[in-house]
């Protein structure tokens, strides 16, 4: 279905059934005081800064200023994006069995796997996972068919720890054994300690996050040079944004690569719904999990979007399915392809560096109100800092409705006195010298 707007010929016929002459006329039981004659606004720089304007203004509106990250970011959403996803054409669509009644449906799905390719610089991507962390489990699975063999994941301390425990919950039914791999001094995974657990011929899957949880750019190079020298197929999971900046994982020998589109266009709304995004190398095509949408020619020779790749046993034997997995997120895929395209490739690098750039500012000032550094190695938008008196930093602040990254201590014991901050280029610098001001 096309939006088709009336045309003045039509528009005229319908105010003379209405008795009115012009569009203005439709508004005229509307008291003439209420209209103000001097409206006007300071001029915005951009639609953000409208935004927030308006919440200004607004007396009910007192929104918390976050500076926490870990997975789900308070990133700017082009008010675009979300007034398409609210057709119907769009909100309503299930699972698209029938190509002949489902093609634009298909069509955006194509799209969206096309993107994610670019982004990752994989071979092929299927039609979306439905958040990051199954996405990871899904990633494991098909590792373990790659393979063909083993009983053991590696998974360094530095992928999200909630998505560890996603991964635990996928294995319970496999009894395969997960290996964690401690953090260096510089909060990334030990390199020599990886080698020594993967010189075991049973692994079948490692996964290294990139940046990892703490923020830091993982040494992909080395990762996927001791992953090769022991034919253990690599896992990355990627941060969409990171990747306009870093170079993808397929450069480094990855095998599969997924992660988290939340940042691309999807507010923070209270734990989902998320969506997860999956690419893999051409070889590895027939053991992926989910949906691929592929383009054909129907019997005229036109374009013809359609899935493909289905195996029957992913509907009605689970037992012999490569996933059961039969459905993707189609609405918020959408919402990330809407993202990717209305920022082009420019505007998701400028995001990222200015979400970096910031983050730099915030860090050293921070560094010089007391906080002090956990690690020493290269980080994006997102570290963690440490405080001696970190419980009364953070209680002081949520009274002012800021809320400084997130407490460490309830996934590392020994970083009791860590918190892992994030900046996005939705924060100005107002808000960070806000904060400085009060520290």
């Amino acid at each position: 279905m096309s939006y088709i707007p009336h045309s003045r010929e039509e528009t005229k016929k319908i105010l003379e059934e209405l008795g009115f002459k012009e569009i203005e006329d439709l508004f005229s039981h509307i008291p003439s005081e209420l209209f103000s004659e001097k409206f006007s606004l300071p001029e915005p720089h951009s639609e953000e800064d409208l935004r927030k304007l308006f919440d200004k203004v607004s007396e009910e509106v007192d929104i918390p200023v976050y500076f926490i990250g870990a997975g789900a970011y308070d990133r700017v959403i082009p008010s675009v994006i979300w007034q398409m996803l609210n057709r119907g054409e769009f909100l309503t669509p299930y699972t698209p069995y029938q190509a002949e009644a489902s093609q634009g449906t298909l069509q955006a799905i194509f799209e969206y796997q096309s993107l994610i390719c670019e982004l990752t610089g994989m071979d092929v991507a299927n039609a979306s996972m439905y958040d990051g962390a199954s996405a990871l489990a899904e990633a494991v699975l098909m590792a373990r068919a790659i393979k063909g063999k083993g009983d053991t994941v590696v998974l360094p301390e530095t992928i999200n720890p909630l998505y560890r425990a996603v991964v635990n919950t996928y294995l319970r039914g496999y009894k395969d054994k997960i290996e964690i791999v401690p953090f260096s001094e510089k909060g990334t995974v030990d390199l020599n300690r990886l080698e020594e657990v993967l010189k075991n011929n049973k692994v079948h899957a490692l996964a290294v996050q990139y940046p990892n949880f703490f923020g830091f750019i993982e040494p992909l190079k080395e990762i996927g040079e001791i992953a090769k020298r022991y034919d253990v197929p690599l896992i990355v999971v990627a941060d969409p944004i990171a990747l306009s900046i870093l170079k993808p994982p397929s450069e480094f020998g990855a095998d599969i690569v997924v992660g988290e589109g939340q940042q691309m266009g999807v507010p923070l709304s209270f734990g989902g719904p998320y969506v997860g995004f999956f690419a893999t190398k051409k070889e590895h095509v027939r053991k992926m999990p989910g949906r691929l949408v592929g383009l054909a020619e129907d019997l005229e020779g036109k374009k013809a979007f359609t899935l493909v790749l289905q195996t029957r046993e992913q509907h009605i034997r689970r037992e012999r399915a490569t996933s059961n997995i039969c459905t993707n997120q189609s609405l918020v895929a959408l919402a990330n392809l809407l993202y990717i395209v209305l920022l082009g490739k420019e505007g998701i690098r400028e995001v990222a560096v200015q979400s970096l750039s910031k983050a730099v500012y915030f860090k050293r000032k921070l560094l010089e109100k007391g906080f002090n550094e956990v690690f020493s190695g290269k980080h994006l938008w997102e570290f963690p800092l440490m405080h001696e008196n970190l419980e009364t930093v953070y209680k002081e602040l949520i009274k002012e409705k800021i809320l400084l990254g997130l407490p460490l201590k309830r996934f590392f014991k020994e970083l009791s006195h860590a918190t892992l901050i994030a900046i996005t280029e939705k924060r100005t610098r107002e808000e960070m010298d806000r904060v400085l001001a009060l520290l």
